[in-house]
C-alpha cells in the first residue's frame, strides 16, 4: 500500500491543526481513545485517513490502530501516523504520553491543499470535530490555521527563544488563528466575560470551561482584507494592550508577503528556476520569485572565438574524446537514481541536473576535494557531450581538462571551466548554471 506523499510534491499552503489534550484514566485505553476516533471518523469527510502507520503500514481500521499503538510504544510515549492514498493529502501525527507521567494526547493534522476549506459546508465538520475533542480532552490551547501564515507569524515561538517557548507555551494570546480553543487558564487570564464577547463568527463556551473561537466561516481566504479585519478585531479585543491599527498593518503586511508573484525569470534559466521555486517552501515562494525576477545571471564568458582555439595537444584525439564520454558516465552513475533523465544527455536533463545539485546543496554538503577531483570533471564532460550531441559540437582535446574545448559554429566553449565555476558555492549553481551555458551556446550557433 503506497501512501500519498505530503511533502516532496509542489509545496503549497495547507490547513494545520495543533491539538494537545489531557487524557483521563489509562486503565482502559480503548474506551479513552474511542471518542477521539469516533469524532475523526464522523467529521473528517474528504480527508479521512485510509492508512495507519506504526512500525508497519496498514489499511485504516480500529484493529490496525491498536496494533500500531502497541508496536510503536517507546517507553512512556507512543507515536503513530495517519495518511491517505489519494488526494487531498494528509499528514496526521498522533502521539500519546502514558503513565506513570500524566497521560496526554498530542495531535497535529496537516491537510493539503488549503483551498479544500474554501466552502463553509466543508469547514463546519472540521470545527465540530475539534469541538468534540476539546470537550472530551481538556486543552490549554489548540488552533487551526494556514500553515504559511503561521510560518510568517513566527508560530509557535512568536519572537521567543526555543527554551522560553517550551517552558511557557501559549501563556498569553500571542495570535488569533482561524480556529482557536482557549483553555480555562487562558480564559480566566483574559476574563471569561471578555472572552465570550469577542467579535467573531463563532464563540462557544465548552462544558469544561474552555472557549471555542472561530473568526470566520472559512480559513482558505485568511489573507483577504475582510479576514484580516476579523482577525485583528478579535486579537485586540482579547489583548486590549495592543493597538488595532498596528495589529492590522502587521496582518496586511503578512498577506502582501504571501500574495502570488508572477514569474518573469531570465529566459535562459527559466527551465531551471521554475523547478527551484516549486520546491521552495510556499510561505517564502513569492519573495523568492520576486528575487529571481529581478536577478540576472552573468553572461557566460567560458568561450573563445574559433580562430583563437587551442589546437589538440594529445597524441590520441579519439582516445581523448572517448575519455570525455567515460567521464560523463560518472555523472550518470552519480545522479541516475534521483535524475533518470541524466541517461538521455539532453538540454532538458541539464535543467534536471541543475535542480538536483541545488536541491542537495551539493557544493556545501560534500567535501571540496571530492567535488574538484571527481564531480567537476564529470559535470564538465557531461556538459560538453550535450553540446556535441545536440549542437553538432566537436571536442578539441587538451591534456589539461580546463583547456578542453567544444567547437560549435564560430566559437569554442570550455565546459570544464564552466563546471569548476558552477561547483564553487550554492549561489554559483544559479550564477553559472549548465542550463544557461547550453542556451547561450545554442542561441549563438543559430545566430551564426
Amino acid at each position: 500500500m503506497k501512501r500519498l506523499k505530503f511533502h516532496g510534491v509542489k509545496e503549497e499552503d495547507y490547513l494545520r491543526l495543533d491539538f494537545k489534550g489531557a487524557l483521563g484514566s489509562w486503565a482502559s485505553p480503548g474506551s479513552e481513545l474511542e471518542p477521539f476516533l469516533q469524532a475523526l471518523e464522523e467529521y473528517a469527510g474528504e480527508w479521512m485517513p485510509d492508512v495507519v502507520e506504526g512500525k508497519r503500514r496498514r489499511k485504516y481500521n480500529r484493529a490496525a490502530i491498536w496494533k500500531a499503538l502497541d508496536e510503536a510504544r517507546d517507553g512512556d510515549f507512543v507515536t503513530i501516523g495517519f495518511y491517505r492514498t489519494k488526494w487531498p493529502a494528509l499528514d496526521m501525527a498522533f502521539r500519546l504520553r502514558l503513565p506513570p507521567r500524566s497521560p496526554e494526547l498530542f495531535c497535529t493534522i496537516d491537510v493539503k491543499p488549503l483551498s479544500l476549506f474554501n466552502e463553509e459546508e466543508r469547514c463546519r465538520p472540521f470545527v465540530e470535530m475539534v469541538r468534540a475533542w476539546a470537550s472530551r480532552y481538556p486543552v490549554s490551547h489548540a488552533d487551526a490555521h494556514s500553515s504559511d501564515d503561521g510560518e510568517v507569524a513566527g508560530a509557535p515561538l512568536f519572537g521567543r527563544d526555543m527554551q522560553t517557548s517550551i517552558r511557557d507555551g501559549f501563556d498569553k494570546i500571542y495570535e488569533v488563528s482561524w480556529l482557536n480553543v482557549f483553555g480555562p487558564k487562558l480564559v480566566e487570564s483574559v476574563g471569561r466575560e471578555r472572552m465570550l464577547s469577542t467579535p467573531a463568527w463563532r464563540v462557544e463556551e465548552l462544558p469544561n470551561g474552555s472557549v471555542l473561537l472561530v473568526t470566520r466561516p472559512t480559513p482558505a481566504d485568511f489573507a483577504s482584507d475582510e479576514a484580516r479585519l476579523a482577525q485583528a478585531r478579535a486579537h485586540v479585543h482579547l489583548r486590549p494592550d495592543l493597538d488595532f491599527d498596528t495589529v492590522l498593518r502587521g496582518l496586511r503586511e503578512r498577506s502582501a508577503l504571501l500574495a502570488p508573484v508572477e514569474p518573469r525569470f531570465p529566459p535562459d534559466v527559466e527551465p531551471f528556476l521554475s523547478r527551484v521555486v516549486e520546491r521552495i517552501s510556499s510561505h517564502v515562494r513569492s519573495r523568492k520569485v520576486a528575487e529571481f525576477n529581478a536577478w540576472r545571471p552573468p553572461e557566460p564568458d567560458e568561450w573563445r572565438s574559433s580562430d583563437a582555439a587551442l589546437p589538440p595537444d594529445v597524441e590520441d584525439v579519439e582516445g581523448a574524446r572517448a575519455h570525455y564520454r567515460y567521464l560523463a558516465e560518472h555523472l550518470v552513475a552519480l545522479l541516475h537514481t534521483k535524475v533518470p533523465s541524466v541517461f538521455d544527455a539532453t538540454p532538458e536533463s541539464l535543467s534536471d541536473v541543475d535542480y538536483e545539485f541545488w536541491r542537495q546543496e551539493f557544493p556545501r554538503v560534500f567535501e571540496r576535494q571530492n567535488i574538484d577531483t571527481l564531480a567537476v570533471p564529470a559535470i564538465g564532460a557531461y556538459l560538453g557531450e550535450v553540446l556535441v550531441r545536440h549542437l553538432g559540437g566537436q571536442w578539441i582535446p587538451r591534456q589539461k581538462l580546463e583547456e578542453a574545448q567544444v567547437l560549435v559554429g564560430d566559437r569554442v566553449w570550455l565546459p570544464f571551466v564552466r563546471a569548476w565555476r558552477y561547483m564553487r558555492t550554492c549561489q554559483s549553481l544559479l550564477d553559472f548554471s549548465l542550463t544557461q551555458f547550453y542556451r547561450v551556446a545554442e542561441r549563438h550557433r543559430a545566430a551564426g
